[in-house]
């Protein structure tokens, strides 16, 4: 039972990154994207704050070559904007970009090597985010890049509904455990208040 248990925990984490919203593979003329916007979820940067938590690391983990930062500020009435930098369709061909990762001579204690120069920015789009819900500014970035959407494949299917048949069968243990310990409460306060009626007619 530990074992299907522990399974279910890693299959989670697993589906919860590679499936839902922001798991996109977006063409290779997306050359990066930087998202700007204030630190606190008031006046109108809710929604970038809930994309940025929600969406970017399932859009990294499919786009792992795209540099995807992040700038929050401390100007809370200041715009929320989201960045996207195309290449062209030759340049993407003709250039391979190298994995990107966040760290940088700032926040890594160890050596970080120079990067590459990538391919260079043909135009730019800028998405407003503020006061927007974070499945718009998503369904507004996969129209304006042509993101593919990543669909679970048929085993990743038959691992969700084994999921949800898992969770389903947890709830109902966990529904009849609460049942049990319920009565049984029930039945040691019973017995507590005999054993008091009992004390006082002794007494």
């Amino acid at each position: 039972m530990v074992a299907v248990v522990r399974r279910m925990r890693k299959l989670r984490a697993l589906l919860a990154i590679r499936l839902g919203p922001g798991a996109a593979i977006l063409p290779p003329e997306v050359t990066r994207i930087h998202m700007d916007f204030a630190v606190d979820i008031h006046d109108g940067h809710h929604g970038p704050r809930k994309f940025w938590r929600n969406c970017l690391p399932r859009l990294k983990y499919h786009n792992p070559a795209v540099p995807m930062t992040v700038n929050r500020t401390i100007n809370q009435t200041g715009p929320a904007l989201m960045t996207v930098d195309f290449t062209s369709p030759k340049a993407a061909a003709t250039i391979k970009p190298e994995i990107s990762s966040t760290t940088d001579k700032q926040t890594s204690t160890g050596p970080v090597p120079e990067s590459k120069a990538g391919p260079p920015t043909e135009r730019t789009e800028v998405i407003n985010m503020k006061h927007r819900h974070d499945s718009e500014i998503l369904e507004q970035l996969l129209r304006l890049t042509k993101a593919k959407v990543v669909r679970p494949t048929a085993e990743e299917q038959r691992e969700i509904q084994e999921m949800e048949e898992q969770n389903a069968k947890s709830e109902r243990d966990a529904n009849m455990m609460a049942k049990v310990n319920a009565k049984r409460k029930r039945e040691e306060e019973i017995l507590e208040q005999a054993r008091g009626e009992v004390e006082a007619i002794q007494e």
